[in-house]
């Protein structure tokens, strides 16, 4: 088999295999134990609903496998999160002093010229690369380039 690696946002909560199974109005087969502790997962990112309380697919975790694979919001690499950032999430820093600051992806797109020197150089028409961008405090935005402190970081967390 192939390996995978995957970054993805869902919805979890503690849950024992047996609670699980009785969710799903299943017997928990004889070589499982009942007690194991793991999570209800639920996957929003498309697969259809399998069951009527919930809105995405649902499967059970167990705890060590999950925890492995799953990092709670606000505790996420800055890997993980430029992942969702290019999914078109905003992130931020926990370990941020400023308020409501966030990074977001700019997409390609164009502007029209608005100086001589853009003229010069572009025509009537500035195409730009995608970038990423920072809502500063007082409201502006600017360009964002990660510190390395930024990208060593393990407290970044999805907006969205």
């Amino acid at each position: 088999m192939q390996k995978y690696i995957g970054t993805k946002m869902i919805n979890a909560k503690p849950m024992t295999r047996q609670e699980y199974n009785d969710l799903r109005g299943w017997t928990v087969p004889a070589d499982e134990n009942p007690d194991d502790a793991g999570y209800l997962v639920e996957y929003t990112d498309g697969g259809q609903a399998n069951h009527p309380d919930y809105a995405g697919y649902i499967s059970w975790s167990p705890k060590a496998v999950f925890e492995r694979a799953y990092n709670p919001n606000g505790s996420l690499t800055f890997g993980d999160a430029l992942v969702l950032l290019k999914q078109g999430k905003r992130i931020s820093r926990a370990g941020w002093n400023g308020k409501g600051m966030f990074v977001y992806m700019v997409l390609v797109d164009s502007y029209p010229a608005q100086t001589d020197a853009d003229r010069d150089c572009f025509g009537e028409v500035v195409l730009y690369n995608p970038y990423m961008a920072i809502k500063n405090v007082d409201h502006t935005v600017s360009t964002w380039v990660p510190s390395v402190n930024d990208a060593l970081a393990e407290d970044w967390m999805i907006l969205d």
